[in-house]
């Protein structure tokens, strides 16, 4: 690499400038205090950590994005997380070890292999929480609410919520015992919404299994879809009517707390089919075309850890969501004040930092003013005594 070549980062890398940073910052404290004010206690997980514990119970989505490093000590292989969540199910099952509900929070950056979309960032600032030993949809509606309550803390506006329930397609998959290679291209043929491919995936399959994937297909839209469903796919199994239900129970909880939500379902939406066990869902806002938060219930993390704990969480990144604010505004209004070992000005200057205010110092030999170091008041001598004016 050239000389010229070095302020360049690797693609998809970013950094972040004063105002972004300030931006995400204040975001990152604001959203954390919610989460306080809701009981959600805030952890913080290693950045590295052993290559094969980053992908317990994540399948092989979170493997292909996380990065690998080799531990300079022992010679094993390490990973860089590309994902709190499975971190956290660790301290609770493994670390914390409680009987009752336990609620955590996070923060921090995550790496990613490649970008989860055309143009993204490798980098994410990832925030969310997860509440663990309670497997009612009372524990789902809360974290729902607390996502979307979340995002309105971040001045996100025209939220839109996508509801799904992978236990319906594991249910049809279950009854109707197809195996795992039919289970894995008739998962990808329903994400891309691809009919004739699942006709062709299930032609050898009886023409009552045939019908229901098709049907599963074609269940989404608003509230109404939960009859058709029912009426379709409920008398399958009892599983599949209980999925169904689940989720009808859920959204009408959600609804009492927040009536005004939009909400569209989609019964063969899978994601994160490999993890989760429940109730999955998506949040998006005009002008982004990927979800700005989502999560899901994922009952079976923690078994490797020794505890198979009922949890249900959602995650976001702070970066993506800064991106669609307004461009971030300084209102610390710092004041200037002069060069100099006046001890009354030393003292002046520690009092109004005490008090919260924001104080600038001018070094000797500086050749910017005030305004140009960005402060609009100044500290100025009167008689021996400091005031604060403005210019």
């Amino acid at each position: 690499m050239s000389n010229n070549e070095r302020w360049l980062l690797p693609d998809g890398i970013e950094e972040l400038l004063p105002a972004q940073a300030e931006q995400i910052e204040f975001l990152r404290r604001s959203i954390l205090k919610l989460y306080q004010r809701w009981g959600y206690h805030y952890v913080m997980t290693p950045l590295v950590e052993h290559f094969e514990s980053l992908l317990v119970g994540t399948g092989n989505d979170v493997g292909q994005h996380t990065a690998k490093l080799v531990d300079e000590l022992t010679g094993r292989l390490l990973g860089v997380r590309a994902d709190i969540t499975p971190q956290v199910s660790r301290i609770d099952g493994h670390r914390l070890k409680q009987d009752g509900p336990s609620r955590l929070c996070y923060a921090g950056p995550v790496l990613l292999t490649k970008p989860r979309e055309l143009g993204g960032s490798r980098n994410p600032i990832q925030i969310g929480a997860e509440l663990y030993g309670h497997a009612g949809i009372e524990s789902d509606i809360e974290i729902l609410d607390l996502m979307l309550t979340s995002l309105h803390k971040a001045k996100m506006q025209n939220v839109h919520l996508d509801l799904g329930h992978v236990g319906i397609f594991r249910s049809l998959v279950s009854h109707f015992t197809l195996d795992k290679a039919s289970e894995t291209t008739l998962f990808d043929a329903l994400q891309r919404k691809a009919a004739p491919e699942i006709s062709e995936i299930l032609q050898d399959a009886s023409p009552h299994c045939q019908q229901a994937f098709t049907e599963l297909l074609e269940l989404h839209g608003d509230e109404t879809i939960f009859s058709t469903a029912r009426k379709k796919l409920a008398a399958i199994a009892p599983s599949v009517a209980q999925a169904i239900d689940e989720l009808h129970n859920i959204y009408q909880g959600l609804i009492k707390r927040r009536p005004d939500i939009s909400v569209h379902f989609d019964l063969s939406e899978l994601r994160g089919y490999r993890y989760h066990t429940g109730v999955v869902f998506a949040a998006y806002v005009p002008g982004y075309w990927q979800a700005i938060a989502q999560g899901g219930r994922y009952d079976d993390v923690g078994k490797v850890f020794g505890r198979a704990r009922p949890a249900t969480g959602y995650s976001m990144d702070l970066r993506a969501i800064c991106n669609l604010l307004p461009d971030f505004v300084d209102d610390s209004n710092p004041i200037f004040a002069p060069a100099g070992d006046d001890p009354l000005l030393e003292k002046v200057v520690r009092e109004l930092r005490e008090q919260g205010e924001c104080v600038v110092r001018e070094l000797p030999g500086q050749v910017t003013n005030a305004v140009q170091t960005g402060c609009q008041r100044v500290l100025v001598n009167k008689v021996d005594k400091w005031v604060v004016e403005n210019l």
